[in-house]
């Protein structure tokens, strides 16, 4: 009987061979799922035999940024030049052999910037210490991915977040999954399936062992979308990506990589050289989707030097976990002035969305307001 490692290149060699059409559909579908599964059990070994030593991060800040990209791109002089971290460099692969984090102020919000050891090929499986690495990418709130001018194959560093479950700049799949005992298994939706068709998604749940349950699709999802919700241990992330010692680029090299690397907004900076930073900065914080709520006391000015920083979608209720004292418990009402409010000073309750640069007076039940 063939190993586990075996049997995963076997179903990858036969995806790689199999030519995606309507009348292969379902045997790739069926293929992928297996190969899924199988590399959630490989992961599993990994764990229970230790899976070596461990990259530990305390997490800081408002939010983490994880540097990601391969071995001497630079990574270590850009988190130098942005929080000031004494991270080693060196024009050599693997300068940095563990996590090195540092602090970056962007609108009265702190981020943490993690530098971490290069990817290499294959890292998904273990090489160059890459599970580890990739583990603490799975935790971060933002990846900010690096490249150079010698370094421009960006498709398989993708690949390799894949391979560990991370999903790039793409929401969850709108997809509810309900296991049961018995009954067999349901598969219901709210649009027309045009790529799960034919018992496909049935297929490939029975090959997660789902016999009995539900399962409901509330968008045209295709096999791999299923395949990842069955997983169960997918992230789903948004990503930058910046291309180092762009200075080494001419105009028109500059124009084509733009355009070799689309969908991706590219960033061209240079670390050594300072050129860029202000514009990647800027394009962090506003992919963090920081919002600065600017807390009012009665009957004087808010406090514009230290805002609260929440993430866009943050409600009132949000804000109440963030400001000392009893305010939470005792909390009656709030008064909004800003992009959010109808009208100045308009009064809501717990469940209003926040809007950047709102200014808010929360009331508590004895009839104060609170700072």
């Amino acid at each position: 009987m063939s190993s586990l490692e075996e049997q995963i290149a076997e179903i990858e060699e036969e995806i790689r061979k199999t030519q995606y059409n309507k009348a292969t559909q379902h045997h790739i579908g069926r293929l992928k799922a297996k190969l899924a599964v199988l590399r959630l059990e490989r992961e599993t070994r990994a764990k229970g035999k230790g899976g070596g030593v461990g990259y530990s991060v305390r997490k800081s800040g408002h939010a983490t940024v994880g540097l990601v990209g391969y071995p001497s791109v630079g990574k270590s002089t850009l988190l130098n030049d942005l929080t000031g971290a004494a991270s080693e460099t060196g024009a050599y692969d693997f300068t940095t052999v563990s996590i090195i984090p540092g602090m970056l102020r962007w609108g009265g919000a702190s981020i943490q910037i993690l530098d971490m050891p290069g990817l290499v090929p294959g890292a998904a499986k273990g090489r160059g210490r890459g599970r580890e690495v990739l583990s603490v990418v799975r935790s971060v709130d933002l990846i900010l991915f690096m490249i150079d001018p010698e370094h421009t194959d960006f498709a398989a560093l993708q690949n390799e977040l894949e391979g560990s479950g991370v999903r790039v700049n793409r929401r969850p799949p709108r997809i509810v999954v309900t296991r049961s005992d018995r009954g067999g298994l349901t598969i219901t939706s709210t649009v027309k399936l045009t790529q799960l068709g034919g018992g496909l998604a049935a297929q490939i749940a029975r090959e997660f062992g789902l016999h009995n349950g539900l399962i409901v699709f509330r968008e045209d999802a295709t096999a791999d979308q299923l395949i990842d919700v069955l997983a169960g241990n997918r992230v789903y992330l948004p990503a930058l990506l910046a291309v180092n010692k762009s200075e080494l680029l001419t105009p028109r090299e500059r124009a084509a990589l733009a355009e070799r690397l689309r969908p991706f907004e590219v960033l061209f900076v240079s670390a050594r050289e300072r050129i860029g930073l202000e514009a990647l900065v800027e394009g962090v914080g506003r992919a963090l989707a920081f919002i600065r709520i600017y807390v009012k006391p009665p009957g004087r000015p808010p406090d514009r030097d230290e805002p609260v920083i929440l993430r866009r979608g943050a409600r009132v209720g949000d804000l109440l976990g963030r400001l000392p004292g009893d305010v939470e418990r005792g909390f009656k009402a709030a008064q909004i002035w800003g992009p959010s409010a109808r009208f100045p000073g308009q009064t809501v309750g717990r469940e209003h969305l926040l809007a950047d640069e709102d200014v808010v007076t929360v009331v508590v039940q004895r009839g104060s307001a609170v700072a």
